[in-house]
């Protein structure tokens, strides 16, 4: 990661720090161990870190650090090794590939030169793993799609699309939380719950969760609703 890390004051209270430009696991293994080491040791002032696929934000009071002394502090922080990492708990989500649950999935096989059984099968041998958190409630960033699945983002959103719809642009994919417009390709539909009902613990994933996808036919869809 040539010139990396970058570090960019976010108003009085940010600074975003930068470990490369485009999605890859190795920039997304600084930013977790960054993310980890703040958690330990949190410097003066520190109020939260928000991690991103290649970058994260670290909050802190104003008036108790500047910029500089932030800055510092993750430079030492970066520099040191790993701690021995904490096992991420593997997550099952089930998906049904009937075809009025994935209207895109001919559209996806078209394109790819794949038949649709094909497709779901890349779609299910994908190494997917949580990177963060954003954009509606619940909303997980898998990475991990694979590269005979890269499609980019459709030049249209499609409204309406309902909570449960698994959908996937490039390397990423997502399994929907809300009734949202989107312009990622819709091929399946998951009855998994990702939002839950517990403060404590609002979703289902935490950062850096391993996540499997296992296909379940309409009579399982229907009864896990």
């Amino acid at each position: 990661m040539t010139g990396y890390p970058i570090f960019r004051a976010v108003a009085e209270q940010g600074l975003l720090v930068e470990f490369g430009d485009a999605i890859t696991a190795e920039a997304h293994r600084a930013v977790l161990h960054l993310d980890a080491m703040l958690a330990a040791q949190p410097p003066e002032g520190f109020r939260e870190a928000v991690p991103a696929y290649v970058n994260l934000l670290v909050s802190f009071d104003p008036l108790k650090a500047d910029h500089a002394s932030i800055e510092t502090v993750l430079r030492r922080l970066i520099a040191l090794p790993p701690l021995p990492e904490t096992a991420k708990t593997p997550r099952e989500v089930l998906v049904c590939y009937d075809a009025d649950l994935s209207p895109d999935l001919p559209e996806v096989a078209a394109r790819t030169g794949l038949s649709p059984e094909a497709v779901i099968a890349a779609h299910l041998a994908g190494d997917y793993a949580v990177f963060l958190y954003g954009f509606a409630p619940g909303y997980a960033y898998l990475g991990g799609v694979p590269q005979a699945l890269q499609l980019p983002r459709k030049d249209a959103a499609v409204r309406g699309v309902p909570a449960g719809t698994v959908i996937i642009a490039g390397p990423q994919c997502i399994v929907t939380t809300l009734t949202m417009p989107t312009g990622w390709w819709r091929i399946g539909q998951s009855p998994t719950r990702i939002l839950r009902d517990d403060p404590a613990r609002p979703f289902l994933f935490d950062v850096g969760d391993p996540v499997k996808f296992r296909r379940i036919s309409r009579a399982e869809f229907e009864a896990a609703r």
